[in-house]
């Protein structure tokens, strides 16, 4: 459920006591409070008056038509990797191009998709959707009946937001099913427990919801019936973040959870064991999950058990028979070291891959359960960049799919079999900007406090250390994200390509080096993730690869918060800030949206006693009218569900009061990432590239 990361507002009457009477001063004390009526005239208004100030700009300069140009080619390019998913026999992709703006979710047989050029056949035309329904639908995906596979709950977005329709679709007549299971726009978790049943979390009205916005009510309704006679099978509380349904099916074993989340990073596992949902016992932030007869438990934090402590980063296994008959020995799949840490896991039919992040760079292993022991042998793989891993199908084989990248080299998809002597290249993205001459170099730097942070550092070879290039640091440390290298054509063709330096921040509050490099930047120790950060500036600028003038820095979403705290804490270092989707008022954020379900992150700002550090680094909060600050573009949607744009319109807004130079765009519809297409996406990083070339290139 990441994607709560950074989304129906809380009302102050949820709030008791002295929390309600601070949030109701702050919102008096507050002059840009109007500006959170998200489709309100007025607002609306005032983000069209600055949109077009910004565009009048940024539009008008050399640099946004050929880079949105250029961003648009590579978007809608037919040589891009249409990753599939296989459905029954056939795989499936959804695909958006300048003659598919909204989409087509279509399938073909793995033959003709080893193909350089595959033959498709549509199942499914959301502009041709949209157009009937005179709706704005984006595209949030499917999930199909097992083992049947002809039976899918497709999710649809109006403009891109969190909230979802679901409907029943039947893939063999390539329609939706007119009596099936719809569920009308919410939140909603919907998944398959057999053919004629299914797990529903969704607004049911009233009471339904937690304080996050999410449902915290799962029912479970039968086909044939009104969704307002679906049985309901538990409930959470309001002041969780959410409950939800889990059905995993694996080798022929099927298992039906109820997820429920306390906390962004705590909760409960139920496992449906007969006709009952069981606790299971294990600490409430470990990850829970199941592999064939096995579950799985990965944890974020120590866990002493079985006469063993565990440490927080492990992955345990044992048999769910054993573990329900209150057996606890179990066996250790994967152990954590000081710049070790599990990226991901793929399930294989008879084997697990673990995904091992070793200095930011991928390793594979197999592990293997033999005579009830289990093996761990290395998979040959490329020793440097990114790898992703997943299986092609769990129930019937050991096929998976292999993924291969790093900054300059273009992403290539590898289909391979376990025993197989080697994996098989299936496609690749051709070469979207010119890497000559370029290379990837990782650094580390010390912090405040001590710790080394590593940053990579993308541009020319033999670059000459004047301080007078161009660079772009983007970081975004929170929530157990890693950033990885990866082959980011945009980022290549509209910066590198030009002369610019990439760096990317592997700071704090991210998962580069599992739970504890997370936890050590949680809530009051916040700002050691910003100090990373300023760290990093501090060494670009020592080095002199860049100064400040020639530095500009990028975030989005928790990284925009990052970037706020940049511009108002440090900003002499910068001397360009593109601050995407972000949050920005802390002193309200748990007050809006999806933000109460968040405060297992930065913590609960109706708290004085927690108020008192989140203050420190609140950006809204800290704005001086005698502070001189570098130049920021502040981007957010109307849309976004998720991080209220109140946050990005009343920074803003209190800037332009403050008499500071700045540039805001806010997109109309595209959700919590900012566009709903190909060509806004484009455009959005129009603006921004343009903008960052504008700021940086000739420094005034």
């Amino acid at each position: 459920m990441k994607t709560w990361l950074l989304g129906a507002a809380m009302a102050v009457s949820v709030l008791g006591g002295a929390a309600a009477a601070m949030a109701a001063d702050n919102a008096a004390d507050d002059p840009n409070l109007w500006l959170e009526a998200v489709d309100d005239p007025k607002a609306l208004d005032w983000a069209r008056a600055r949109n077009a100030i910004s565009t009048r700009e940024l539009e008008a300069g050399p640099d946004f038509a050929p880079i949105r140009s250029r961003l648009l080619t590579i978007l809608d390019s037919e040589a891009r990797i249409p990753y599939v998913s296989k459905i029954g026999d056939r795989y499936y992709n959804f695909w958006r191009d300048a003659k598919q703006v909204r989409g087509v979710w279509r399938r073909t047989t793995f033959h003709e998709y080893a193909k350089a050029e595959p033959v498709w056949e549509t199942v499914l035309d959301l502009d041709a959707l949209a157009a009937s329904e005179q709706e704005n639908w984006v595209w949030k995906g499917a999930d199909c009946l097992f083992p049947d596979n002809d039976r899918c709950l497709v999710q649809l977005s109006r403009g891109g937001g969190d909230a979802v329709v679901i409907r029943e679709f039947d893939i063999a007549e390539k329609a939706f099913v007119a009596d099936g299971f719809n569920v009308p726009e919410a939140k909603s978790e919907v998944v398959w427990a057999d053919r004629d049943r299914v797990y529903v979390a969704t607004d049911s009205g009233p009471d339904t919801l937690t304080d996050s916005g999410y449902p915290r009510l799962v029912h479970e309704w039968l086909r044939g019936t009104p969704l307002s006679e679906a049985v309901p099978v538990f409930a959470g509380t309001r002041d969780d973040v959410a409950s939800g349904p889990v059905v995993i099916d694996s080798a022929g074993y099927h298992h039906e959870m109820i997820r429920r989340t306390t906390t962004f990073y705590s909760g409960e596992n139920w496992l449906k064991v007969g006709d009952e949902f069981q606790l299971l016992n294990v600490p409430d932030d470990a990850q829970v999950s199941f592999w064939r007869d096995q579950m799985t438990v990965e944890l974020r934090s120590d866990w002493a058990i079985g006469g063993t402590v565990h440490p927080g980063g492990a992955l345990l296994v044992i048999g769910i028979a054993d573990f329900l008959d209150g057996q606890r020995d179990f066996q250790v799949l994967y152990t954590p070291g000081p710049r070790k840490s599990l990226s991901s896991v793929a399930k294989l039919h008879t084997a697990l891959i673990v995904n091992e992040l070793d200095k930011v760079s991928s390793r594979l292993y197999v592990l293997k359960p033999s005579a009830g022991r289990w093996t761990r042998t290395p998979l040959d793989a490329p020793a440097f960049g990114a790898l992703g891993v997943s299986a092609v199908d769990d129930d019937s084989n050991d096929d998976y799919w292999l993924t291969v990248t790093d900054f300059l080299t273009p992403t290539t998809l590898y289909r391979a079999s376990l025993g197989a002597a080697k994996p098989e290249r299936l496609k690749a993205l051709p070469a979207y900007f010119n890497a000559d001459g370029l290379e990837i170099v990782q650094h580390e730097v010390k912090s405040k406090d001590g710790t080394r942070v590593p940053y990579f550092q993308v541009s020319r070879k033999g670059l000459k250390l004047d301080g007078g290039h161009p660079t772009l640091l983007y970081g975004y440390g929170g929530f157990e994200v890693s950033l990885l290298p990866n082959y980011n054509a945009g980022v290549g063709a509209a910066w590198l390509e030009k002369g610019g330096v990439y760096v990317l921040a592997n700071i704090r509050g991210g998962g580069e080096f599992g739970p504890d490099w997370h936890q050590a930047a949680l809530k009051a120790n916040r700002q050691r993730a910003y100090d990373d950060f300023i760290a990093i500036a501090e060494d670009l600028t020592r080095r002199k690869v860049t100064s400040p003038k020639h530095l500009g820095i990028q975030g989005g979403s928790n990284g925009g918060l990052l970037m706020g705290v940049m511009l108002t804490q440090r900003p002499e270092l910068f001397g360009a800030v593109v601050c995407q989707v972000p949050l920005l008022d802390m002193r309200r954020y748990s007050h809006l949206l999806a933000g109460a379900s968040w405060m297992g992150e930065y913590g609960n700002p109706d708290v004085p006693e927690e108020w008192n550090w989140i203050a420190k680094y609140s950006p809204y909060q800290n704005l001086k009218a005698d502070a001189k600050y570098p130049r920021v573009l502040f981007t957010t949607s109307t849309r976004d569900d998720r991080v209220h744009p109140g946050h990005a319109r009343k920074m803003a807004a209190r800037m332009e009061s403050q008499g500071h130079d700045f540039l805001y765009y806010e997109n109309i519809e595209g959700g919590h990432g900012g566009a709903a297409n190909n060509p806004q996406t484009a455009l959005m990083g129009g603006l921004a590239y343009a903008f960052l070339w504008k700021q940086l290139r000739n420094p005034s």
